[in-house]
């Protein structure tokens, strides 16, 4: 039991390292997808230059939202 699990990992390591190492290398080393160069296509699409500055103001007047309560003290003298 214990040698045939070490045949395994054996073989196991050295598939790895064949495969990361490169193996029997077989194509070529040029990339396989061609490009069409006889089509060029064109932006045609136009850029806004044209600059616009913004007209609205800016509110700078504050509003008083808060409530006031007055309270009146009478007193009254006694002769």
């Amino acid at each position: 039991m214990k040698n045939s699990l070490k045949i395994a990992v054996l073989a196991l390591v050295i598939s790895v390292s064949v495969s990361a190492c490169g193996g029997s290398k077989t194509g070529s080393g040029s990339d396989s997808t061609k490009t069409d160069s006889a089509k060029v296509v064109t932006d045609t699409t136009k850029k806004d230059t044209s600059i616009k500055v913004d007209s609205t103001k800016k509110d700078t007047t504050v509003k008083d939202t808060s409530v006031k309560t007055v309270t009146k003290k009478v007193e009254t003298k006694k002769n």
